[in-house]
């Protein structure tokens, strides 16, 4: 995808202008900063920065690699960046400085990325959308005053508001693909074990959550996933390797494909009718290109998924927290907490052993069942989001009642298949009545995105999505 004055070229294409002597890695590097100066302003997605050892690296000579001179934003949560703050989006962490890189920023290092910066995050990652209280509410480049999602919402906004080609990012129960549904990106959720999360070893929330990237095309998802994906030796959870590579796999057409098509959740919220309707227009464009669309139940039980999620991730919230104070040698003040995490953090001290060993359980048992449906099918097609894109104040941290009536209509298509650890992907292939970008999902099984990522390709190509250029469009 190639660039102009006002949205700039994708990963691929922005690497090769610098390989061909185009633009050179400082150009590049300076345009991305310029850039992030003119709109961050308005959106508040970056938080953290670090644009003078950013200029710095490319002049003393970047890594040779398939990204060098790629600028790259990083999620606050989920990953350190040597040297500036990783708040997880919370004042209770909000003077951790780490002094090392995670081995996933490494390896975008390591690949010739530069690093300009941190994205704003929801605390330690526990809303669909990103509103804390530390940095405040990041704005959805598509309209001012409306949710860019969350938890990967700063990078998200970045993205398509045109600041960076490409953002890490990371999803624990739909924190990639629930912001690319609200910004109009790609956001590709790998198996479980694809990405190593070394040198945090999240022993209960690793099997759940997942590191990754939102892009605006197909192919820089790939490549970037070629770059992170690989086990740490002595890795718990790896997944198989690909063939070839991920970005060969955008290269491949994914033949015809049988596509499971599910709009109705067991024990779930009800889906919004814009949402059903742009799963039904997905797959009709499928039907065009060849594939077998029949309509299924969706394979799991919402309530019995969320409860395991739940459990598997709050039990790692507990033990975050109580490690971080033990550090700092006091208890917990009560202006360290946003309402909702406080709410959450006494629930879930509350579990047992025998609580965690259900969830372990459970994290098996619902991937058996849902794995049935890949006898039937190569791939499930499903809504990402049982409601469009809210405004701000919609998922309130300030009441935790609030929280519970309204997070499952973003998440509960989403984080069944972080329970599972089966890839799942949102392709921004549609638009609600206000025009605001609507997602649709596609699931694998474990090992999948391979599979996922051609037929992404496929259907980029047969029904290319918009680029927003930069700033917020409204």
């Amino acid at each position: 995808m190639e660039g102009s004055a006002d949205a700039p070229r994708d990963a691929v294409a922005l690497a090769a202008a610098i390989r061909s002597g185009e633009i050179s890695a400082r150009e590049a590097v300076e345009d991305a900063i310029a850039r992030i100066e003119k709109h961050n302003p308005a959106l508040n997605a970056v938080v953290g920065f670090r644009f003078e050892e950013a200029l710095d690296e490319v002049e003393a000579g970047l890594p040779e690699g398939p990204l060098t001179g790629v600028p790259v934003l990083i999620k606050n949560l989920g990953a350190d960046v040597a040297g500036l703050p990783s708040t997880s989006g919370s004042r209770l962490f909000a003077n951790y400085v780490p002094e090392h890189d995670s081995e996933l920023v490494r390896r975008y290092r390591q690949a010739g990325m530069v690093v300009l910066g941190t994205t704003n995050t929801p605390e330690l990652g526990l809303n669909a959308s990103t509103e804390p209280a530390l940095f405040g509410p990041t704005h959805n480049p598509h309209r001012r005053g409306f949710s860019p999602g969350g938890s990967s919402g700063g990078s998200a906004a970045a993205v398509a508001g045109g600041m960076v080609p490409v953002a890490h990012a990371s999803d624990g129960g739909g924190s990639i693909r629930i912001p690319a549904a609200m910004c109009g990106l790609f956001g590709l959720k790998p198996s479980r074990g694809r990405v190593t999360g070394f040198p945090d070893p999240g022993t209960l929330a690793g099997p759940v959550s997942v590191n990754h990237a939102l892009t605006t095309t197909v192919r820089d998802s790939a490549l970037l996933l070629d770059i992170a994906a690989g086990p740490m030796k002595g890795e718990a959870f790896s997944a198989p390797a690909p063939r070839t590579s991920f970005l060969d796999a955008t290269r491949r057409d994914p033949g015809r494909l049988r596509i499971g098509m599910a709009v109705k959740q067991t024990n779930g919220p009800e889906t919004d009718a814009e949402c059903v309707a742009a799963v039904e227009r997905v797959a009709t464009l499928c039907e065009r290109l060849g594939h077998e669309v029949t309509e299924t139940d969706c394979g799991f039980d919402y309530a019995e998924a969320a409860t395991t999620s739940a459990t598997a991730m709050g039990t790692e919230l507990v033990v975050a927290i109580d490690d971080w104070l033990a550090f700092l040698g006091r208890e917990l003040r009560d202006d360290d907490l946003e309402p909702f995490t406080h709410f959450l953090l006494e629930q879930y001290r509350r579990l047992s052993g025998a609580d965690v060993t259900r969830a372990m359980r459970g994290v098996q048992e619902i991937g058996w069942k849902l794995g049935t449906k890949f006898d039937t099918f190569d791939v499930l097609l499903t809504p990402t989001l049982a409601r469009p894109t809210p405004e701000h104040g919609v998922l309130d941290t300030g009441r935790a009642e609030t929280m519970y009536e309204s997070a499952p209509l973003f998440s509960c298509w989403t984080s069944p298949f972080n329970v599972t650890g089966m890839p799942a992907m949102s392709l921004p292939l549609a638009a609600d009545q206000r025009g605001m970008p609507l997602g649709v999902q596609f699931a694998a099984d474990l090992g999948g995105e391979e599979l996922l990522l051609s037929l992404a390709a496929q259907l980029e190509q047969a029904s290319p999505w918009r680029r927003l250029a930069s700033g917020y469009a409204k």
